[in-house]
């Protein structure tokens, strides 16, 4: 399926931002489980269920997402129409309510991944043996699985097929581009949600970060150094960045995968996109599709092409 931008919608900025926020969401009602972690804390799951021995397919979201992302919801809506099973898990804070651990989630959470994964494989193959299980991610959540999917490598393949969609593949250098020019537009809005969070964390764990250095910060470089990294493992922001990256394992994946980026996605410049992978991944660069948007159609657009592009890989590689 090749992707051909809307002649109303110049731009990746304008390719982002109108998807986001301006264009209609499809209607789709999901069901909501509460998941214990391992460590104790909770994750919120919005299922959607589908008809018997169809496949199912786990969505993860992006920085500070949702099941009510228009991504989410334009592809749950196709789910539905296909008659699939699928899942929007929420990672730590996302769901509308505050985790209780002292950790949020972040970009290279591949062990938060797993457990999602085959709880959801497990539960789903008792009740469907014989039906494909696909994983699919946007943005941090691509990157995440993405490198699930790297490290695991063979063990990787109770995923039939997967897809990452405008991944931030290399962090050091999409976070510096986030830090620049009118791409301070998306930090600012990440930073509006991200903050109030951390001073919310702060009650629960007064002593986690410093309070003033996080509410100071301005980019996601300063953030991720005081908050992110130290909580999550990491010496600091640039050892974040770089081994959270997905293109370091993306010659290591073994399941079917498509990796979806616009070369004029503004969070990800064009020149940055790797070059080379396993045999198993497909690298598809379409010229325009903005950051997760890729509208279509006469104005005011439709959300449709971005859930039938991965429907096809998956059907096609599962």
């Amino acid at each position: 399926m090749h992707y051909s931008s809307p002649w109303w919608l110049a731009g990746g900025h304008a390719q982002t931002i109108y998807p986001a926020t301006l264009m209609h969401k499809p209607g789709v009602q999901l069901r909501r489980e509460r998941w214990v972690t391992p460590d104790q804390d909770f994750v919120d799951v919005d299922f959607l269920d589908g008809e018997a021995d169809k496949p199912f397919l786990v969505l993860f979201h992006g920085l500070e997402g949702s099941s009510n992302s228009h991504y989410a919801r334009a592809l749950m809506h196709k789910l539905k129409t296909l008659g699939w099973s699928g899942a929007v898990p929420h990672f730590r804070g996302c769901s509308g309510e505050p985790n209780q651990a002292p950790r949020f989630y972040h970009s290279g959470d591949a062990q938060e991944i797993d457990w999602i994964i085959r709880r959801l494989h497990r539960e789903f193959k008792v009740a469907h043996p014989q039906a494909k299980f696909f994983a699919s991610g946007v943005s941090l959540g691509g990157n995440a699985l993405l490198r699930w999917l790297g490290e695991s490598q063979s063990s990787a393949n109770i995923v039939d097929a997967a897809c990452a969609v405008s991944a931030p593949l290399d962090l050091t250098n999409s976070g510096a581009t986030l830090s620049r020019g009118f791409n301070r537009i998306y930090t600012k809005n990440f930073l509006q949600t991200l903050k109030p969070k951390c001073l919310h964390k702060l009650t629960q764990f007064p002593k986690l970060f410093d309070r003033e250095r996080m509410l100071s910060a301005k980019n996601l470089y300063e953030f991720d150094n005081i908050v992110t990294a130290p909580l999550h493992g990491y010496r600091d922001v640039d050892d974040y960045w770089h081994r959270a990256s997905a293109c370091l394992v993306l010659d290591d994946i073994q399941v079917p995968t498509l990796v979806l980026n616009a070369q004029n996605d503004p969070f990800m410049p064009a020149r940055f996109l790797p070059k080379v992978a396993s045999t198993y991944v497909t690298l598809d660069y379409p010229q325009h599709g903005g950051h997760v948007g890729f509208a279509q159609g006469t104005f005011p657009g439709k959300l449709d092409w971005l859930p039938e592009k991965i429907i096809t890989h998956l059907q096609t590689h599962g």
